[in-house]
């Protein structure tokens, strides 16, 4: 019987400082900032790795032994700050293994993978494990989210939360009024650690071994009845060069990524021009009993007013509604104000188009009936009947809707529009982008791939010119 080829394991550092962990989150600022770049990469590669296992069987090393190196330098963080608080060593800026330190992390390199198993396993297989992880972990440490291909995965947060987090707490308190880490409790919370870092090797791809439903608790894997097997392939070292060659490179690519489903974006939006030339959003209800809708003021000024126009060329505002006739103006806010200044009416602080929860929020401006209805004010930049087309100009300007007659209650379907001339030219140059950014993220991959040997091939290669 062997140990499963995930070890967690971890000592508790006694005696530690009662008062250190509340500025624990401060002192760990710098490691937060670095791994939120490594798990970026992480993603990137675990997609790349995805696509090599379901082609070939395999899980690149050089890519495997990066990602083992972010677990294992998260685990560490971890367990110096609110996942465990069991150590007051200050963790180690590194991807390898650090023996020395109280919390270690190892995976056992497999040799081949299942093809079938790697596209299921990360989300079907493992929905068990992420609702028993969920309840350990949702909101602490170690959080759940999208990170493989498909949208499933795991991905580290560091928040506050779970059952860890609340056990944590709990040992927190305890050192700060005795001066002690209650120890059933420390075994309790490493055995949830285990728990979630197996499961996290698993979903991201770097073993077909199925997690148990065990929680091992206590600082050491249970002892293994038969010696390791030893690996068949060395393990590949990262030197800086190849550290920051992959971390650009992924980083890229997720960049390039993000281009191109921002030229989709763009381009499904070009598609959707109607034959007038405008691009339209779908409309949202907007009511108010009282006499006048507003918006927030927007403001134009200086050279956004060029770069609005020759993006969003004309903007119109649409305005439908049953019965009254509805005014649509845009004018000067101050003179919007003055002329509602004794009204009743609704300003509009969110509008959100298309399905969502948010939907519409108001602020209520107290007050009668408007002196004279409102297309009897010379102040409008732009009005309209039910709609209005505008060209954006420099100054602070408001739009108002209100019943033509200054009547009460107003009820609409909203709709805003725009020609978007620079849309094409976006488009294009997102895509050019994802095509520059792309090759050269994948280039510095493989680069830091090469980069990366194992002690066996340096060995073999510094041995002819010794020879020599």
């Amino acid at each position: 019987m062997s140990t499963y080829p995930v070890r967690v394991e971890a000592r508790l550092e006694e005696p530690l400082n009662r008062g250190l962990w509340i500025v624990k989150w401060f002192l760990a600022i710098p490691h937060y900032i670095v791994l939120g770049f490594l798990w970026i990469a992480f993603g990137v590669l675990t997609v790349i790795a995805f696509f090599a296992i379901l082609f070939t069987g395999r899980y690149p090393r050089s890519l495997f032994d990066f990602n083992l190196g972010v677990l294992r330098w998260t685990w560490r963080v971890a367990y110096y700050t609110y996942g465990a608080l069991g150590t007051d060593r200050y963790p180690p800026f590194t991807l390898g293994p650090a023996p020395d330190y109280p919390a270690t992390l190892e995976i056992d390199y497999p040799d081949h993978l299942s093809r079938g198993l790697v596209l299921v396993k990360w989300w079907l297989l493992a929905i068990p494990h992420y609702l028993i992880v969920g309840l350990f972990t949702s909101g602490s440490v170690i959080s759940w989210r999208g990170g493989l291909p498909d949208g499933g995965g795991v991905l580290y947060t560091l928040d506050w939360g779970g059952l860890i987090g609340l056990l944590v707490l709990v040992a927190a308190l305890s050192l700060l009024f005795t001066g002690r880490y209650p120890l059933g409790l420390y075994d309790l919370v490493l055995g949830m650690n285990r728990w979630a870092l197996r499961v996290a090797a698993y979903a991201t791809l770097m073993t077909d071994a199925y997690p148990p439903f065990r929680l091992e608790q206590g600082g050491h894997e249970l002892p293994r009845m038969e010696p390791p097997r030893e690996p068949r392939h060395a393990p590949v070292r990262h030197g800086a060069a190849s550290v920051v060659a992959i971390l650009a490179g992924a980083l890229l690519a997720f960049g390039a990524v993000g281009t191109a489903a921002a030229g989709s974006l763009s381009a499904v939006l070009g598609h959707a021009r109607a034959s007038d030339g405008f691009v339209s959003t779908t409309s949202e209800r907007v009511a108010t009993p009282a006499y006048a809708l507003t918006t927030e003021p927007v403001a134009i000024s200086g050279q956004g007013v060029e770069y609005l126009r020759a993006f969003t060329g004309q903007v119109r505002i649409e305005a439908a509604a049953k019965g009254t006739p509805l005014f649509v103006g845009v004018g000067p806010r101050a003179d919007v104000e003055r002329y509602l200044s004794t009204t009743g009416y609704d300003r509009l602080t969110r509008l959100t188009f298309g399905p969502g929860p948010d939907g519409t929020a108001y602020t209520r401006h107290q007050g009668g009936q408007p002196a004279a209805p409102p297309a009897a004010q010379p102040f409008w930049a732009a009005t309209g009947s039910g709609s209005l087309t505008w060209t954006p100009e420099a100054g602070d300007w408001t739009v108002v809707i209100m019943n033509a007659d200054a009547s009460p209650v107003i009820s609409a379907d909203l709709r805003l529009a725009a020609t978007l001339p620079g849309l094409n030219g976006l488009t294009v140059w997102l895509f050019v982008a994802t095509g520059i950014l792309l090759p050269i993220g994948v280039g510095l991959v493989l680069l830091g791939v090469r980069l990366s040997r194992s002690p066996a091939a340096r060995s073999a290669s510094a041995e002819p010119s010794a020879r020599r």
